[in-house]
């Protein structure tokens, strides 16, 4: 079986840089989806009915997510159990690295 090899990608989402592990070949779909992510936080912030660069992330995965279930049309319970998991630990993935960048940002 080939390996696939991972390159770094960076991407810059809500004014904030990221560098990436990306598998070779995938790396304009990472940057269009980091674009789309940006371009959705800003819409978030801009209704000014969320505050806070971690909850717009939250707001935005859970939009996101909601969007691509509705488009798979997820009728298995198991996979929209499992589904609903990886949504999850990518909040907590987000939320652990805002809390990071605030925490190196302030000091």
């Amino acid at each position: 079986m080939e390996e696939s090899l991972i390159v770094p990608v960076s991407v810059k989402i809500f004014g904030k840089e990221y560098t990436v592990a990306c598998p070779e070949g995938q790396e304009q779909a990472l940057i269009l989806s980091a674009k789309r992510v940006d371009q959705e936080m800003r819409q978030v912030r801009e209704s000014g009915k969320v505050l806070g660069t971690d909850r717009i992330a939250v707001m935005v995965a859970l939009n996101l997510a909601h969007e691509l279930l509705n488009q798979q049309g997820l009728e298995d319970q198991a996979a929209y159990t499992e589904t609903l998991a990886k949504v999850e630990q990518i909040q907590t993935q987000v939320t652990a690295a805002l809390a990071q960048y605030q925490q190196y940002a302030t000091g």
